[in-house]
C-alpha cells in the first residue's frame, strides 16, 4: 500500500492539498490506508459504513480494523515503518474503537471470542515519574491486538500486583529513569516470589539494562524476568510469552542467558582493583589554590525566572535526544537528511515545531525557574559547606561528594567534585538551580488523551523534556555571562553549547558524578524549589513536573564531568557517617555503584 501510494502521489482528486484518490477504493481498503497513514479525518465515516453491513460492531474491529493493523505491525518489524508512524496509527485505531465502543457494549459482545490477543499490565514504580517510554511501549503492544493496563506513575508494588490478579494479566512490564527505581523492581520482583506468582516480568527504562536484570532483578523471581530494550522490541517477546507453546523453551532460554550474564559480570567485577577510600583521597585532583582566585558572583543570592518565555528556549533545543525518544537514531541536522529515517525526522521534525508554535501561541505550557551562587568552601575530604554570607562563618548546608575509589594508571586522579571547591582560607563559591517546563503538561496530556491520541500525548511530553533541558542550557549561559559573571564574553554557537565547550558544569544529583538522589533534598530546600517553582520531590527524589531539571554549579575552569564507578564499604561508611544516614539506608541509595554485595 506504501509503494502504491507513492506511485499515485500527486496525482487524482485534491482537498486543502491532499491527495484524495484513495477514498473512490472499497470502504475495507480505505480503513487500512488510514491506519497504515495515519489519516484520522475520515476514519468515522468509513467505520460507520462498514459496522452497517456487518452483523456485529466486534466484527468491524476483528476483520478490517485488525487486518489494517496487522499491516502495521508487519512493516514494523520489516524496518519499513518508523515508530512515530506506528503512534499515528494507534491513533486512528484508538479512534476507531472509541466509535464503535459503545454500538459494542449494547450488544455486550466486547469479552466474545476473537478477542485480545493477551493482557499486559505497566507500570512506572513507586517513587518514579517518568512514563514516556512505557506509553510508547503501549501503543506498539495495542497496535498488535494486546490488551495493555496501564496504571500510570509512582505505583507501588502490592497495587502492581493486586491489580494483575484482579485483571487476570498475561505479563507484568515495570518502567523507571532514576537508579532508585532498579531497588523498587527488585522489591516487585521478590514480592512475586514470595505470593508464588509465575506471570513473566518485563523490565525497561532508561537506566535499566540486561546485566542489571540478570544480576539484581532475575535471581530473585523464579516465573521468568526479561529485559526490554525498546518498544520495537517489546511485540516479538510479549508473542512468545503468551504462546502455551513456546512461552517455556523462550524463558528457560533467557534464564540461561542471564545466568551466563550474571557469572561473566562476576568475574569482571572481580579482576577490577579498587583502593581504599585512604588512597582515593591522597590521590585527589590537585589544584594549587595559593595560586586561584575563584570568580566572584556579580549578583549572589537567589534569582527567580517565573513565567519565562518559552519562544526563548527554543533556539536552546538539543534536537538529537528528541529524536531518540521516538527511536529515530542519528545526530540533528544531519537525521533529517539520512537516507533511512530522514523522510520519518522530517516529517516529526514538522509536527513538533507546529506543536511548539502552538504551545507559545496558546501559552499552554509555563516554564519556571530558579538559581542561587552562595559563598562555599570544601569542609574535609568530600563536604562542600554553603554560607550565609561572604563572612562565611555561619554554614546553611553542607553538600556531600563521593569520590572515585577505582585504580588508576600513574598520573590519574581520583575525582571528587568537591576537589573544584577551594577549601577554607580561600574564597569560593558554589551555585543550584532548578528549572521545569511542565507547569500545563498534564492538562495538555489529558485533553490529547481524551481524545484518543497517543501520538500528540506523547509528543507533548517529549517537547516539555526538551524545553526543560533548554532552560537548563540557558539559565546556565545567563549565570555564566550575566549573574556569576565570570565568563561575560562568551559567545557560542549553539552547537558547541551542546557540546559543553564553556568554563565550567552543572552536574546533576543522581547522574554519574554524584549519582545519589537524597543530595537533591539539600539543594531543594536551599532554593525553596516547591515554594518559588512549584517542583516537587516524589518520595524516590524523582522531581515532579517529570519535565524538570535541577543540578550544581562549579566555576573552576578545570571542573570536568566523570563517572563515579564503584566504591567501597569504607567510603560508603564515612558517606553515611557525614549524612547521618544508617549504614544500610546508604547501600540502598548507592546500591548500583557498590563493588560489594551489602548483607
Amino acid at each position: 500500500l506504501i509503494d502504491l501510494a507513492e506511485q499515485f502521489k500527486g496525482r487524482g482528486r485534491k482537498q486543502g492539498g491532499a491527495n484524495l484518490e484513495w477514498r473512490e477504493k472499497p470502504v475495507e481498503e480505505r480503513l487500512s490506508y488510514s491506519l497504515v497513514k495515519g489519516i484520522v479525518d475520515f476514519i468515522e465515516v468509513d467505520i460507520e459504513e462498514v459496522r452497517q453491513v456487518k452483523d456485529k460492531p466486534l466484527e468491524v474491529i476483528e476483520g478490517p480494523l485488525m487486518d489494517g493493523m496487522n499491516v502495521v505491525g508487519d512493516l514494523f518489524g520489516a524496518g519499513k515503518m518508523f515508530l512515530p508512524q506506528v503512534v499515528k496509527s494507534a491513533r486512528v485505531m484508538k479512534k476507531a474503537v472509541a466509535y464503535l465502543i459503545p454500538h459494542i457494549e449494547e450488544e455486550k459482545r466486547r469479552s466474545g471470542e476473537g478477542g485480545p490477543a493477551g493482557k499486559v499490565l505497566m507500570a512506572t514504580v513507586k517513587g518514579d515519574v517518568h512514563d514516556i517510554g512505557k506509553n510508547i511501549v503501549g501503543v506498539v503492544l495495542g497496535c498488535n491486538n494486546f490488551e495493555v493496563i496501564d496504571l500510570g506513575v509512582m505505583v507501588p508494588a502490592g497495587k502492581i500486583l493486586d491489580t494483575a490478579i484482579e485483571k487476570g494479566v498475561d505479563v507484568i512490564g515495570l518502567s523507571g529513569l532514576i537508579t532508585p527505581s532498579l531497588d523498587e523492581m527488585v522489591d516487585v520482583a521478590v514480592e512475586m516470589e514470595r505470593r508464588g506468582m509465575k506471570l513473566p516480568l518485563l523490565i525497561g527504562g532508561a537506566t535499566t539494562s540486561r546485566v542489571h536484570t540478570a544480576v539484581k532483578i532475575a535471581p530473585r523471581y523464579a516465573g521468568g524476568t526479561i529485559h526490554v530494550l525498546d518498544a520495537s522490541r517489546s511485540v516479538p517477546v510479549v508473542q512468545k510469552l503468551i504462546s502455551e507453546e513456546f512461552r517455556g523453551d523462550f524463558i528457560q532460554a533467557y534464564k540461561y542467558e542471564y545466568e551466563t550474564l550474571a557469572e561473566q559480570h562476576g568475574q569482571r567485577q572481580s579482576t577490577k582493583r579498587y583502593i581504599s577510600y585512604e588512597e582515593a583521597a591522597a590521590n585527589s585532583f590537585a589544584v594549587d589554590w595559593d595560586k586561584y582566585t575563584a570568580p566572584k558572583p556579580v549578583r549572589g543570592g537567589q534569582t527567580m525566572l517565573r513565567n519565562f518565555p518559552i519562544e526563548t528556549l527554543v533556539e536552546y533545543i538539543d534536537w538529537t535526544p528528541f529524536f531518540r525518544t521516538w527511536e529515530l537514531h542519528g545526530r540533528y541536522p544531519a537525521i533529517l537528511e539520512d537516507k533511512v529515517v530522514g523522510e520519518q525526522a522530517t516529517s516529526l521534525f514538522a509536527d513538533a515545531n507546529k506543536m511548539l508554535q502552538q504551545i507559545i501561541d496558546r501559552k499552554l505550557l509555563k516554564a519556571h525557574g530558579v538559581c542561587g551562587i552562595w559563598s562555599a568552601n570544601r569542609a574535609g575530604r568530600d563536604d562542600v559547606e554553603v554560607y550565609r554570607g561572604e563572612g562565611r562563618d555561619q554554614v546553611r548546608t553542607t553538600f556531600h561528594f563521593l569520590r572515585q575509589q577505582n585504580e588508576k594508571s600513574t598520573g590519574q586522579p581520583n575525582y571528587s567534585l568537591a576537589d573544584f571547591i577551594a577549601p577554607t582560607g580561600h574564597p569560593d563559591y558554589l551555585g543550584g538551580f532548578a528549572v521545569t517546563a511542565g507547569d500545563g503538561l498534564g492538562k495538555m496530556v489529558a485533553d490529547f488523551e481524551a481524545d484518543h491520541d497517543d501520538y500528540k500525548s506523547i509528543m507533548a511530553k517529549a517537547l516539555a523534556d526538551r524545553l526543560a533541558e533548554a532552560f537548563a542550557e540557558y539559565l546556565h549561559e545567563y549565570v555564566r555571562k550575566t549573574l556569576w559573571g565570570y565568563a561575560k564574553t562568551e559567545n557560542l554557537e549553539k552547537e558547541l553549547l551542546i557540546r559543553e565547550k564553556y568554563q565550567g558544569i552543572r552536574p546533576a544529583p543522581g547522574y554519574p558524578a554524584c549519582p545519589d538522589h537524597t543530595e537533591k533534598e539539600l539543594l531543594f530546600d536551599l532554593l525553596k524549589v516547591e515554594e518559588s517553582i512549584g517542583v516537587s520531590l516524589t518520595e524516590s527524589y524523582a522531581m515532579w513536573p517529570a519535565s524538570s531539571v535541577s543540578g550544581f554549579y562549579f566555576s573552576h575552569p578545570e571542573s570536568r564531568y566523570f563517572g563515579l564507578g564503584k566504591i567501597g564499604e569504607d567510603q560508603v561508611a564515612d558517606y553515611a557517617r557525614r549524612k547521618g544516614m544508617t549504614i544500610a539506608e546508604m547501600e540502598r541509595w548507592l546500591s548500583p555503584n557498590l563493588n560489594y554485595e551489602p548483607d
